[in-house]
């Protein structure tokens, strides 16, 4: 199983590459399987590969869904290493 995490298209060059925002870390990533990538699009990255592209307000749900639960994990385990 794989988390894809929605992210955002910060910057796109001409040979189909572009840097995406992932809750304030940016990455590289291929566009090339997404027809009409635009700054500013969110999309769903695995691999290096954008995917598809995703609705922004599912995008920013799912992106505080995941905040929610990674602040839920901390909580729970917080002390044990």
């Amino acid at each position: 199983m794989c988390l894809a995490i929605p992210s955002k298209i910060v910057e796109i060059d001409a040979n189909g590459m572009g840097v995406i925002d992932v809750d304030g870390v940016m990455r590289k990533a291929s566009l090339l399987m997404v027809e009409d990538a635009v700054v500013g699009d969110y999309v769903i990255v695995h691999a290096g590969f954008a995917l598809r592209k995703v609705d922004e307000a599912a995008a920013l749900e799912t992106i505080e869904l995941l905040k929610e639960a990674a602040a839920r994990y901390d909580e729970k385990f917080a002390g044990d290493a």
